[in-house]
């Protein structure tokens, strides 16, 4: 896994930021197993991501057991060049700590017809989920995806942010090509509950700035580990964490 700027790194993003996407077990057929080989929309020397990500729309809390509420995940495609095989992962990470991987419902449309998220637990409490389905963003373009999400009736009150990593699958390797700003949300047992305590804020404001990030880029292994290197492999088995260097 190449990360395509690593010192614009935020800490919660790192454990998704070098994701292998493998297929599942109802993929498991002989043509799935491998992605098509796809030219990388980043450049090696690029200081910002090929696709600018966002997330907006989503309400402030969602209600425990109650139905999905809607939000966006914009891809904008900042170069001249198509991007293929790209796969969003979304990183649930809840303040109690108490989120199991089954209690997020979330789906994303792929046209009018929706597609399910499932989510595995990292080592640092935080959730992760691919969306296992490759997109295609033109140059120039943004492309829009249509992102909902639930709670089952066993999830506690809490608060949880989102965020997005987008990882473009070029076989069984990858680069990591953008990053969302933060999406908050409570958690709660009816709509009236109150939402969390911060707002929502872009990828910008976590952001260090060209100089900061010039002398992160040129550190060695004293830099945070799970700024630089951190994967998640997801297998039809369970989750193995594997750490890869650039």
């Amino acid at each position: 896994m190449r990360l395509c700027t690593p010192a614009t790194a935020t800490l919660p993003l790192a454990a998704a930021a070098a994701l292998l996407l493998t297929p599942t077990p109802a993929q498991a057929a002989p043509t799935a197993l491998t992605a098509p080989t796809a030219p990388t929309c980043a450049t090696p020397d690029a200081r910002t991501f090929p696709l600018s990500t966002r997330i907006h729309g989503g309400p402030d809390a969602y209600e425990i057991g109650g139905g999905y509420g809607t939000w966006y995940l914009d891809l904008t495609n900042t170069t001249d060049r198509t991007c293929e095989n790209i796969h969003p992962v979304v990183v649930l990470v809840d303040k109690k700590h108490a989120l199991e991987p089954d209690q997020p419902q979330l789906e994303f449309y792929e046209g009018k017809r929706p597609r399910p998220v499932r989510f595995e637990t990292t080592d640092e409490d935080e959730l992760v989920g691919v969306f296992r389905q490759g997109l295609t963003v033109a140059p120039g373009k943004t492309r829009t995806v249509k992102v909902r999400l639930a709670l089952t009736s066993d999830a506690v009150p809490n608060e949880v942010t989102a965020h997005a990593a987008v990882v473009q699958r070029r076989e069984d390797d990858g680069d990591w090509v953008g990053q969302s700003n933060d999406y908050r949300f409570a958690v709660a047992t009816d709509d009236a509950a109150p939402p969390p305590t911060d707002t929502n804020t872009d990828t910008a404001d976590a952001l260090p700035d060209a100089e900061e990030a010039a002398e992160l880029a040129h550190t060695g292994p004293s830099t945070p580990a799970r700024l630089l290197a951190a994967a998640l492999l997801l297998t039809t088995g369970g989750t193995l964490l594997l750490a890869r260097r650039r």
